[in-house]
């Protein structure tokens, strides 16, 4: 993303985590994730721009002990109340399971107990914003049985049904909140698919470790094969860039950000957990263990789902040092075969050979550099 970009997405990313702290304690900021921001994001996007939806917060070590401006409102707590309320059902998910340190009496009792008061709170936040938690605790309710008949030839959105229903109510209550009745029926379309593809890549993602400890995957459940999962993905990506044509945003500058998480993350998402968007000369850097992979677990409290990592502060070089890094680049063919900084902004930038050919006109069918389509949106 750009450095403006960047920047809007860590102010929602933040005020998830304040919205968190302040109504629910510290302990609560461990539901933080990358996928429960989008919600802020889509409220804001909707909302018209107003003095006051940003505030100061105060020095963070996660921010390198610097202020910064963070996102706020309901959009914030909607956020907030859906990840706490999903937070606590993969809780009692690994309770259940007795996964790791789960499988101890004492810690199992205590986690318990954290997930009911999440639940009570999360219902709390979100009746206050006239959104229904109850159809995110039935879905997760859903899921285990399920998953127990899911079996060979079990079709894969059997099993991703309840993820879809529940990322499709907290979508379409952005729509409620902003006052665009609208755009409800294309942002729970949105959220369906985009539910389906965050639960799918963790699927794929998961399949190898899944694979060696004998833990249940869809995947191995159903005997889908990667080209299935990945049809899927690709379809639910192209179902989500043709809703979002439908929803109208009040503030662009918020629009545009939710264009670049739903539409061109969510394509860079695809192609790191299959292994693909990259070519011979650099091998493949999201392979596991590669280096700048993800440290979190996908799916946990903290860890994304569908979405990457979020981008490090550019680093400015003078000229004569920008010359040097844009020599190396060339020597090494960064610059033609994979996404780098930017020698003098720092800034990450797409590789050339990628920019035309299975790059952004694959990912997208909207580049106006491409002329694909109209939106204008900028690659």
């Amino acid at each position: 993303m750009s450095e403006g970009m960047a920047a809007s997405w860590l102010a929602h990313l933040c005020g998830l985590c304040l919205a968190l702290r302040d109504n629910h304690g510290q302990l609560a900021r461990v539901a933080t994730n990358y996928d429960g921001l989008v919600v802020s994001v889509l409220t804001e996007a909707q909302t018209a721009p107003a003095d006051g939806r940003r505030r100061t917060a105060g020095p963070c070590p996660l921010r390198g002990m610097r202020t910064a401006p963070v996102a706020g409102g309901e959009g914030a707590r909607l956020a907030a109340s859906v990840s706490l309320v999903l937070a606590s059902a993969k809780m009692r998910d690994h309770v259940e399971d007795g996964d790791g340190a789960f499988g101890r009496r004492p810690v199992a009792a205590a986690a318990r107990s954290v997930a009911r008061r999440w639940d009570r709170a999360g219902a709390r936040t979100g009746g206050g914003l006239g959104f229904d938690t109850a159809v995110l605790l039935d879905a997760v309710g859903r899921q285990s049985g399920i998953e127990a008949a899911a079996g060979p030839g079990t079709p894969l959105t059997a099993v991703t049904e309840p993820t879809e229903t529940a990322t499709a109510a907290a979508f379409a209550h952005t729509a409620v909140l902003a006052g665009m009745p609208g755009n409800r029926a294309p942002l729970e379309e949105a959220g369906r698919l985009f539910g389906r593809l965050a639960h799918l890549l963790d699927a794929v993602e998961d399949l190898a470790a899944d694979t060696r400890t004998g833990s249940w995957n869809p995947l191995t459940a159903t005997g889908a094969d990667l080209a299935e999962a990945r049809r899927l993905c690709d379809d639910a990506r192209h179902g989500i860039r043709l809703a979002l044509r439908d929803v109208e945003y009040a503030d662009t500058v918020s629009g545009r950000l939710a264009h670049e998480l739903l539409v061109h993350e969510l394509g860079r998402s695809v192609d790191r957990a299959f292994g693909t968007g990259t070519c011979s000369h650099s091998g493949n850097p999201f392979a596991p263990g590669a280096p700048g992979q993800n440290p979190y677990a996908p799916g946990e409290p903290g860890g994304p789902g569908g979405f990457p990592p979020p981008p490090e502060p550019p680093r400015r070089r003078g000229l004569p040092a920008g010359c040097l890094v844009y020599t190396g680049l060339c020597c090494t063919c960064q610059l033609c075969c994979r996404e780098h900084d930017d020698a003098w902004s720092g800034q990450r930038r797409g590789s050339w050979c990628g920019r035309c050919d299975g790059g952004c006109c694959e990912c997208c069918d909207c580049c106006e550099v491409c002329e694909c389509c109209d939106c204008g949106c900028d690659c």
